[in-house]
């Protein structure tokens, strides 16, 4: 490979980080404009304190564990810190792809992401310290070892032979559905909202408090989604990269389509957070085969996650769960979808790769389920998650960073 592919490949791959980086803008004013002012801090907080982290914690150890090199296909380590030589600088690294350091980077932007899902699910009540321990021990622990089993070589990735094996393109399984499993147990082991459900269980509707932001927030996130589906081509690839930016805009588009018809068919009002959420879900659905999909199949999947998107947050308040964004339906319910499309639909599809997708989804769910259980139970049962009745209906801004997000400066004016 000549200098100036090489280079153009890791400069695309560096303005991929970025465009992923940028998605945690994203998910920020998407979280407070979907929640009450009174706590708008203390999600920003959540939020900074996720990719801060979350970036050194897969530095210490969560990129080694990830890629750990020969290992026996379900947990390995290759050393705490960074470390590589000349060869990790040059096209001998990654098939010329990337260098080493733009490797850790790129990856380590999607290792926060996990948490930063599970962040919007628990908006409102959760204390900040227990879920600053859950995001360590998740980002840091749970999340590098799922990836591990697809991307850095693991079990998953060598189901039925070299050729075969389960498919998440860009991580409809390995990151939106680790950061999914993670918020339903949380909202689960936390309860709702004071005030979300009335004494006949009927979920009430608590209103964001500033749906220009979460607007802002999900073209935020679909800019984003450009980096973080198109840098997964691993590669400036024209042709593929191309096509992968391709699909995962006509997912969008085609599930905030989805959502806007079947929500406005089911309730009567053009709803805007269903539109948001379902472009949402089309991005998380064809995450998984952004790279396998023709333009038809893309938009039949986005439709098909904007559906869901409707479906699933009716089912999470059937359940007595709040989620205050929506987290569960768009990364985990479609996530699942997105995952199990790439057997349906696109150039692996077929009932062996059916089956491949449902053994990804099926192993990551039980190891999610069981590691964000055991984390959070354990904080629940020492530290306690949840805080008390008066701080939550004050807000967290008050009771947990003592400031304000919007402060009426006319009282301080002479």
């Amino acid at each position: 490979m000549d200098n100036a592919t090489f280079t153009a490949n890791n400069v695309w791959m560096m303005v991929c980080t970025a465009l992923v980086f940028f998605m945690h803008t994203g998910f920020a004013l998407l979280e407070i404009g979907l929640t009450r002012q009174k706590n708008t801090i203390n999600i920003l907080f959540k939020n900074i304190f996720i990719i801060t982290t979350g970036l050194l914690m897969y530095y210490i150890g969560g990129f080694n564990l990830m890629y750990p090199g020969d290992f026996n296909g379900f947990l390995g380590f290759s050393g705490f810190g960074l470390q590589t030589d000349a060869a990790g600088l040059t096209p001998e690294y990654a098939s010329g792809g990337y260098t080493y350091w733009t490797d850790f980077l790129f990856q380590g932007m999607f290792a926060a992401t996990a948490a930063t899902i599970v962040s919007g699910a628990v908006a409102e009540r959760i204390k900040i310290g227990p879920f600053m321990a859950f995001t360590i021990f998740y980002v840091g622990l749970v999340y590098p070892i799922v990836g591990s089993w697809q991307w850095g070589g693991g079990f998953l990735s060598t189901l039925g032979g070299e050729d075969a094996g389960f498919h998440d393109f860009a991580g409809s399984t390995l990151v939106h559905s680790v950061g999914g499993w993670g918020a339903l147990m949380a909202i689960w082991l936390l309860g709702a909202r004071i005030g979300k459900f009335n004494e006949d269980g009927k979920p009430r509707a608590i209103p964001g408090h500033n749906i220009p932001l979460a607007t802002a927030g999900v073209l935020i996130l679909w800019l984003g989604w450009f980096g973080f589906n198109g840098g997964s081509v691993l590669s400036a690839d024209p042709a593929l990269t191309s096509l992968v930016l391709t699909t995962t805009s006509l997912a969008a588009a085609a599930g905030g389509l989805g959502a806007f018809i079947v929500s406005t068919l089911a309730y009567r009002n053009y709803d805007l957070t269903m539109f948001l959420n379902g472009i949402l879900g089309g991005l998380v659905g064809i995450t998984a085969g952004a790279d396998l999909m023709s333009p038809n199949e893309a938009v039949l999947i986005g439709l098909i996650a904007g559906a869901i998107i409707v479906g699933g947050v009716a089912l999470i308040d059937r359940l007595k769960l709040d989620d205050p964004v929506g987290a569960v339906t768009v990364h985990l319910i479609c996530g699942i979808w997105g995952t199990l499309a790439v057997g349906l639909f696109g150039d692996k599809a077929g009932m062996d790769q059916l089956l491949y997708q449902l053994a990804g989804v099926g192993s990551a769910g039980v190891f999610c389920v069981l590691s964000a259980f055991l984390i959070l139970f354990a904080l629940k049962k020492t530290t306690g998650i949840r805080v008390s009745r008066d701080e939550e209906l004050e807000g967290l801004d008050l009771h947990e960073h003592g400031m304000d997000a919007y402060p009426d400066f006319r009282m301080n004016q002479h």
